[in-house]
């Protein structure tokens, strides 16, 4: 049997700085804690850049009133109690749904501007509508924070993937900062999605944007400061119908079918299209939309080909589907792990 290959997906890493979160908030943190926390922390960047994210999460809900922390340590306090008697994977999923859940922001007004900060947990998807009528939608695992002025709309998707439909306003543009890019838009529609590397993908399905390249570390809105973009950063139209990305360095843009245009947007409809995708590639892209951990037990395993149309909450249907299909079959370990074996 060859080596087992692991694909270890961003919503499980997630989820494990969730729990360290609220274990880390507690007024009675031990010694031994903290060293834990300091060596997960060291075991992988991601778990750093994880635990950031969060981060500035909780300093969004600090603003919160203190009846509503508690409300939410309350909840959460109950969904520990209930997942008590169930599996360490099963608890980090509860934790970090219940974390992200808690996450929304009420509005509020600072030197005439609204802040708000949205997200979704694993698995969940929600429509926001903005005071300037905007709507904004999120798909799994998200962050999003808006900053609405008078003269300008500020939208930062600091994680995850979110489609934006803007309302008509030429006096104050809408402007989403995700990534390495900012996606300028004055009335249209289009879909963001931050990669793991922070490249950005760019879709627009009705409209016109630019893109232009943008430092990564980007102020938070309602910060006092403006993000200024370099003066010789190359600016890219893009129309209906078109794609970027920003992985390369040309910035290509390129053009996107109907049919392609609608399987990237299935998420909005609660589904996930897969048109030849190595099973490597399909088993990261499900893995957005659950907790569970997949692994693929054979290099020759995960270079088979997907197609077909699944849903987002509904991973046995996909399971259920490859056994059918291809020459694999899908083994539930005691210890929650899911395993794809050839066959």
């Amino acid at each position: 049997m060859s080596e087992i290959l692991k694909l270890r997906t961003q919503s499980e890493i997630d989820e494990e700085a969730a729990v360290w979160a609220w274990r880390m908030d507690s007024d009675t943190v031990s010694a031994a804690d903290r060293q834990a926390y300091g060596s997960w922390l060291r075991r992988d960047a991601r778990h750093r850049r994880a635990s950031e994210e969060l981060s500035r999460v909780w300093a969004a809900l600090d603003g919160l009133a203190e009846a509503k922390r508690h409300e939410k340590i309350a909840t959460f306090m109950n969904t520990a109690a209930v997942s008590a008697a169930r599996s360490r994977r099963v608890w980090w999923a509860a934790a970090a749904a219940v974390l992200v859940a808690a996450i929304a922001v009420s509005a509020w007004y600072r030197t005439g501007s609204e802040f708000q900060t949205l997200a979704t947990a694993v698995g969940q998807q929600r429509n926001v509508t903005l005071a300037d009528g905007s709507i904004v939608s999120l798909n799994t695992n998200t962050i999003v924070e808006t900053n609405l002025r008078h003269r300008s709309r500020e939208i930062y998707l600091r994680k995850g993937e979110a489609h934006f439909q803007v309302a008509h306003d030429r006096s104050r543009p809408f402007l989403v900062h995700a990534g390495d890019a900012v996606v300028r838009a004055v009335g249209t529609q289009f879909e963001v999605r931050v990669r793991s590397d922070q490249h950005v993908d760019v879709v627009v399905n009705e409209g016109r944007v630019e893109v232009q390249s943008a430092p990564l570390d980007a102020e938070r809105p309602g910060a006092g400061k403006r993000v200024h973009l370099a003066a010789r950063s190359v600016v890219h139209a893009l129309s209906a119908g078109q794609e970027l990305s920003t992985t390369g360095n040309d910035y290509a843009v390129v053009p996107v079918s109907t049919h392609r245009l609608s399987s990237v947007l299935a998420w909005r409809e609660g589904a996930v299209v897969f048109e030849g995708e190595a099973l490597a590639d399909a088993i990261a892209e499900i893995g957005r939309y659950t907790d569970a951990r997949i692994i693929i037990s054979d290099p020759q395993v995960a270079g088979l080909r997907v197609g077909g149309r699944f849903r987002t909450g509904d991973v046995q249907e996909f399971f259920d589907a490859l056994q059918a299909a291809l020459p694999v079959s899908i083994r539930h370990a005691s210890n929650g792990l899911i395993y794809i074996d050839p066959r």
